[in-house]
This record gives C-alpha cells, structure tokens and sequence, in this order.
C-alpha cells in the first residue's frame, strides 16, 4: 500500500503522465483481482466496503429493472446493510419485499426460496454465511433456482472469503457478490463488487465515469493495492486455517455443554471461526464488559442504542425468545488464535457466569 501514498499519488482519472501510470497500475490490480476469481476484469468493481457494495448491487439493480417489475426477496438473518436497503427501497420507492424465514439453525430453505419468487421478482439477496452464528447457507443451491427462474441473485459473502474454499466467483451461481477486505486482513474501507456481466445496476454514486460508470469517486488505490494483495494471499488458499481453528473451536464451544449457557452455532456446516452463545438472564452488555476487564474482545450480534440493547434479528428469526436473544456474545477466531488463549477464555467466561448465575 505505501507506494499510493508516496511515489504513485497521482490520480488515474488524470491524463498526465503521472495520472497515466498510476491508472496502468489500478488496471494491473482489476486485472489480479479477475485472475483469482476467474472471472472478466470487467466484472471487478472496487468500493468503499461491503455496505457500499451490497448498497449498489440491490439499490443498482433494483432501480435498473424496476420496469420489469418491484418484487425483493430477502432473508431475516441478512445483516442490517442488506436489511435497511431494502426496507429504504419499500418504503421510499414503492417495492414490495418478501422475507425468508429461517430454520432453528439460521438456514433458508431452497424451497421457501422457489415458492416466494413471482412473476415480478426482480432480485433475491440471501447471504453466504451468517456474521452472528457463522451458519453457511446453501447458496450456490438458492443461486440455481434463480437462475432456473430468470431472477438476479445477489450474495453478501463477506464472511465467507478467506474463511471456506474458493474456487471461483462463478460457485455461489450468484450476478452480484459482495466482498470486504478487512474481513480476511484487508484494509479497512476496502471493499468490491462482482458484477456479472452483461448487468450495469445504477450508480448510487454521481460526479464522474469511475469504475467504468459504475461507481463515481476517485479510487482509493492505496486500499485497492491492500485488497487485492489480500485477495491474491489469503482467498484461494484460505488465511483461516479451516482444520487448526475446527480444533480450537470445539473447545471453545464445549462452553455449550455447560448449564445455563447455549451455543448458537450449528455444529455441521459453519464457519470455523466462529463460536456464538447465549446466557439467559445476563445481557450482552453485561457479559461483554465483564470480558473486556479480562482482556478478552468479544462481541454481540445486536446493536447499541443510547445505551441499550435490542435483541439480536437473527437469533429472533431463529425462534428465540427475547431474553435470549438479548444475551448473544460472539468470539471470532483469527490465524493467530492460540490455545492458551481460548484456555484463558473458557475460564474467564465461565467464572463469570458461575458467578452471576
């Protein structure tokens, strides 16, 4: 990343010949991205992050084939960058939505899926793999089915590059994928697109033709260089060692095992980082202060309000009560994970259970 900040600052918009270069190099990184996806350099469209990218794949292509028609169809565990945008299309621009239910486990039903879609569908966006229970979805399954029934389906699988295999971008069976960098040690704010080609969804952004009309705003090549770098090392062979954090994992979530502690993950088709409770009776806020004085960063599903807290929509889809709900707390695990330090976790949680039991 260092060289955009100093020897190559120019801007690729600029046809002098320091803009030139640095627009070579902007292609050069369009066309590594392509080679790692297998997919055309046309099809890579750099952004801001993942709630940029989902933003353009469903407010771009909703608007693009609104014509056709007005129906979304969306599940109830997607994350609120998903969630808000369509809730903004229904409300401000008149399209109707469908929400999937999901199973105990967090999982949408290929065949809830085929019965929603109607004559007006126009889009499906269901994730690849869930940020609170790391549940994977079937989605190159969903992906089919649109494509059986001439829909556009879009997949928000930021939790699933560098985490589970990749082959290419053509395996979810997806018109729009979106990414995030620092999901797999990326920069933060850096973020792309797939988009099948021959779709050209609306810009969301306006004020000049970057990303060939897609995307208007002077690339940030500093973050591309770190993103694509990021994608090149740890996609294809995956910087979350799968079969060390399986290990770790299940020592972790042995914490389920324990009275009055619940583990919400699956225990078959989820990803390995991941390891999601519930206490019912201590809320998130609670347990993840009393962590954070033991040094432990741990975080919760649900999101903060002026100081209080909504129970998480995923474990709600799930069919939990609010009091469960309520008391989610989430540990990810990273390629430097130890096993002492998921043995100082388990001990540090489950001393303050035992002692606000």
């Amino acid at each position: 990343m260092l060289p955009f900040l100093g020897d190559f600052f120019g801007n690729p918009s600029s046809i002098h010949r320091i803009g030139r270069k640095v627009r070579a190099l902007l292609d050069d990184c369009r066309e590594r991205v392509a080679r790692v996806w297998k997919c055309r350099a046309s099809e890579v469209v750099f952004t801001s992050g993942a709630t940029e990218s989902v933003c353009l794949a469903i407010c771009g292509s909703a608007r693009f084939l609104k014509s056709k028609g007005r129906h979304l169809i969306t599940s109830a565990i997607e994350h609120h960058a998903v969630l808000n945008t369509v809730e903004y299309l229904v409300n401000k621009e008149g399209f109707e939505l469908t929400t999937l239910p999901v199973d105990a486990e967090g999982r949408v039903a290929p065949q809830d899926l085929d019965n929603a879609i109607k004559d007006d569908t126009i889009l499906v966006s269901v994730m690849a793999a869930n940020n609170e229970t790391g549940a994977i979805q079937p989605v190159a399954e969903l992906g089919e089915i649109c494509q059986q029934r001439g829909v556009l389906f879009h997949t928000d699988a930021v939790q699933w590059f560098g985490k589970e295999p990749f082959e290419s971008i053509h395996q979810f069976n997806a018109d729009l994928v979106t990414i995030c960098g620092h999901k797999f040690y990326g920069p933060k704010g850096s973020g792309a697109l797939f988009i099948k080609s021959p779709l050209l969804p609306d810009p969301i952004l306006f004020g000049g033709g970057h990303e060939n009309d897609r995307r208007a705003g002077t690339e940030n090549l500093a973050s591309i260089a770190g993103l694509v770098e990021a994608i090149e090392r740890f996609v294809p062979t995956p910087v979350f060692e799968k079969s060390r954090l399986e290990l770790l994992n299940s020592r972790l979530s042995s914490m389920g095992e324990i009275d009055g502690i619940n583990l919400l993950c699956p225990l078959a088709k989820r990803l390995a980082n991941t390891a999601s409770f519930t206490v019912p009776g201590i809320d998130s806020i609670t347990q993840l202060a009393a962590l954070d004085l033991d040094g432990i960063c741990a975080s919760a599903g649900s999101a903060c309000s002026a100081g209080s807290l909504n129970p998480s929509h995923v474990l709600s889809a799930m069919g939990k009560s609010d009091n469960e709900a309520n008391s989610l707390v989430r540990f990810s695990l990273g390629r430097e994970t130890t096993e002492e330090e998921i043995n100082f976790v388990l001990s540090s949680f489950l001393n303050f259970v035992e002692a606000n039991r």
